[in-house]
């Protein structure tokens, strides 16, 4: 992508754009300044394809009142939005207005159609009398072409209490094409004392407390640079609603609620992601469920198969944990649920892009040591990782990588035919990125936990940090990047090793 100014990122654009560019056509629009500004939660962008992006926004005016609404009346709000291909917005190529409503916490979902293929361009919004920040997005190839090799950086679990978003920043500073985010968005937790910063209020149960917390999130400037640089693909995890939720079931009963206040609280919190995401109409919650498991092409390059591996699984075997269990093995159960196994099989069976991506939330390849493996990770349904691998097997795709997040800490793992043979084929790769924040700062260790009894695991590290991805028709290049510390804000990001993946040949080699 062309890159983003430093005026730009970092101011917002507002001065830079200039006020008198962006017409005047309603009488919302001819509010005066005196009315507070409204973007404090930023812009974003997400989903692209070969002709549209979404972009998203949401007015609040004082983003952590209590009630989630951000200090916005119940009156609704006609947003003016833009698309050019430049931050001067001298020529606009896609343009209108689009009402922000008090039931939807005042949340603009926009999908900006009639685009040109493989683009860069820059949007913003105009509310009540003032301009949003600028942000830069991009489409993808069209369908059949490869386009540009793709620059993509992944990361999640940003603990908003555990450290500063010095790794959202320093992924901003990439100027990516597009990031990836696995997971773990917010935090549900109350506030814990002595870190770093301090969550409002205790642990959140309503669809205002889910909306205040997103709100408090999105108040910081590095979330806002990242989200501000490039279009996002994100997926939840478990903390986006409750830790350790599998679909209906709870991990515990803390804090007690009853079988209707839970239900009522997996509503609020799909809503509340809904509302403070880049995400399409498609994707839009109903009630207690949210479709959130989705195909994204890339052209002829990459297909994205992004997963849910929350809503529809199984409960966690033996009462979850790191343990031993032979429930893990029994063939009916399932990490995303039948229905989503069978679609992403019939995916990765259309061989769309040279590359197929499986973005995905928990530790795939196998791990165990003597005390068991994790029944939270797919060593917890194990028969439902081998499915999916011999599916892809049996299908013939050549070049599956999946995407990880959820354990924050980095590992570069190859994927085996059969685990319980350390001879037998690589089939594929993971590439599971560490936390935004989550876990603190960490330590140097590199040394890869159990790789005696899990020789298929190549890499990792305790550090905080995100994945620079480079695709070409030909490889795959991977960088691990971390930062020394999220305790204390501003740290520089290196890059503590690299692989290639060829195409064609599954699994990592160290550059």
């Amino acid at each position: 992508m062309s890159p983003i100014s430093r005026r730009t990122l970092v101011l917002g654009g507002l001065a830079a754009a200039g006020v008198s560019a962006l017409p005047v056509r309603s009488a919302v629009i001819a509010a005066t300044a005196a009315v507070p500004y409204p973007f404090q939660l930023g812009i974003a962008s997400g989903e692209p394809d070969a002709n549209s992006v979404v972009l998203w926004t949401r007015l609040a005016p004082s983003p952590l009142n209590a009630d989630g609404h951000g200090g916005m009346t119940d009156t609704n709000i006609v947003v003016d939005w833009q698309v050019s291909t430049t931050d001067t917005f001298s020529t606009l190529v896609a343009s209108g207005q689009v009402t922000a409503t008090y039931a939807t916490a005042h949340s603009v979902h926009v999908v900006a159609g009639n685009l040109n293929p493989d683009s860069d361009y820059f949007y913003r919004f105009r509310a009540q009398g003032h301009v949003s920040p600028v942000g830069r997005t991009r489409t993808t190839p069209a369908i059949g072409a490869a386009g540009r090799d793709l620059t993509m950086a992944f990361t999640s679990c940003s603990h908003y209490e555990e450290g500063y978003y010095t790794v959202y920043r320093r992924m901003a500073e990439e100027n990516p094409g597009v990031i990836l985010h696995l997971g773990d968005y917010i935090y549900e937790y109350g506030a814990t004392s002595g870190r770093p910063r301090l969550h409002l209020g205790a642990e959140i149960v309503t669809i205002a407390d889910y909306r205040r917390r997103y709100a408090q999130y999105k108040t910081d400037p590095d979330l806002q640079a990242a989200h501000a640089v490039a279009p996002w693909i994100a997926v939840p995890d478990d903390h986006e609603v409750e830790n350790n939720y599998a679909g209906t079931i709870r991990e515990n009963n803390t804090p007690a609620l009853t079988a209707a206040q839970w239900t009522a609280r997996r509503s609020a919190a799909y809503q509340a992601y809904y509302e403070n995401m880049p995400l399409r109409p498609a994707q839009a919650n109903s009630g207690n469920s949210i479709p959130l498991y989705r195909r994204l092409r890339w052209g002829s390059l990459a297909t994205f198969h992004m997963l849910d591996t929350r809503q529809y699984r199984n409960d966690q075997a033996c009462g979850d944990g790191w343990k031993i269990c032979s429930d893990a093995d029994l063939a009916s159960r399932s990490l995303p649920g039948n229905a989503q196994e069978t679609w992403l099989l019939d995916g990765l069976n259309q061989h769309l892009g040279t590359w197929d991506i499986i973005g995905q939330q928990v530790f795939f390849a196998r791990r165990f040591n003597s005390t068991g493996a994790s029944m939270d990770s797919w060593d917890g349904y194990r028969a439902s990782r081998a499915r999916i691998q011999q599916g892809w097997v049996d299908r013939g795709t050549r070049n599956p990588v999946v995407l990880t997040g959820d354990v924050h800490r980095a590992w570069a793992n190859d994927l085996k035919a059969d685990y319980n043979n350390v001879n037998s084929a690589t089939i594929g790769t993971e590439l599971v990125t560490s936390s935004v924040t989550s876990s603190g700062d960490g330590d140097a260790s590199t040394t890869v936990p159990d790789a005696g009894t899990n020789p298929w695991l190549k890499f990792y590290s305790n550090r905080r940090g995100y994945i620079r991805a480079t695709l070409s028709p030909t490889q795959m290049r991977t960088d691990f990047r971390a930062v020394a510390k999220v305790s204390e804000h501003g740290a520089a990001a290196t890059t503590l090793k690299s692989f290639v993946v060829q195409e064609g040949q599954p699994g990592l080699q160290a550059v």
